[in-house]
């Protein structure tokens, strides 16, 4: 089994290794929301050759649903089955699979029992830094990757030991996370991304965003210094 991140968006930054093992793949397996779109698997659609089967793993992507341990269970078994009969199967991960990716839930399931081999892939935040033209750290710099669902309290902390932070899982946390960064002083050197590579992309000022607007896939890039290379 081949765990492949296929990178932030731009079907364009998958790396050649993972591509590789995409196209030579017997069957396709991609995480999914219960309905909808897979994000992993519309990254790598132009790759596709089109005659692998696909296995859609379908499951609750809110808070307090995920990881649906269920849910991982079955697809286990379903890509156990494929292996064991010798067909190689690539599970896609938007990003990098073991960089917040669902993939690791697969993973700790199969890996005991079949060769699994783990692709790298970019990440959103090298993706959001390159389009931001905003380096993420330099020197001896310590980085602190904050997921925005976390309390204020942790949050605040987490902001005041790093040089440098990547806020990700903005979502509905938007708001609370600009006004600790205004209590912090830290909102004016502020970067706001969302969609970074893809054709939806918006990069805003911090004071622009509206925050009933923020989708999941939207980053903060903030460093103490204003820029990496002061």
């Amino acid at each position: 089994m081949w765990g492949l991140g296929v990178g932030p968006g731009d079907p364009e930054l998958i790396t050649l290794k993972a591509l590789n093992r995409l196209v030579a793949a017997d069957v396709i397996a991609y995480p999914a929301p219960e309905s909808g779109e897979s994000l992993a698997r519309r990254i790598a659609a132009p790759h596709l050759r089109g005659t692998q089967p696909e296995i859609e793993i379908r499951m609750p992507l809110t808070a307090g649903l995920f990881p649906a341990e269920a849910v991982y269970g079955r697809a286990a078994r379903e890509i156990g089955s494929h292996l064991q009969a010798g067909r190689n199967v690539a599970v896609l991960c938007e990003g990098d699979p073991f960089f917040y990716g669902s993939f690791m839930y697969l993973f700790a399931r199969l890996a005991q029992d079949y060769l699994v081999e783990v692709i790298p892939g970019i990440t959103s935040l090298t993706a959001a830094a390159a389009r931001l033209g905003a380096p993420l750290v330099a020197k001896n710099d310590v980085l602190a990757v904050i997921p925005a669902p976390l309390d204020t309290g942790a949050l605040v902390r987490a902001l005041q030991a790093a040089d440098a932070a990547a806020i990700i899982k903005l979502g509905r946390h938007f708001k609370r996370v600009r006004d600790i960064l205004t209590d912090l002083g830290l909102a004016d050197d502020a970067r706001y991304i969302q969609h970074a590579t893809m054709h939806e992309e918006r990069n805003l000022p911090l004071a622009a965003v509206d925050p009933t607007s923020v989708p999941y896939f939207a980053i903060i890039l903030v460093h103490k210094r204003g820029v990496a290379w002061r």
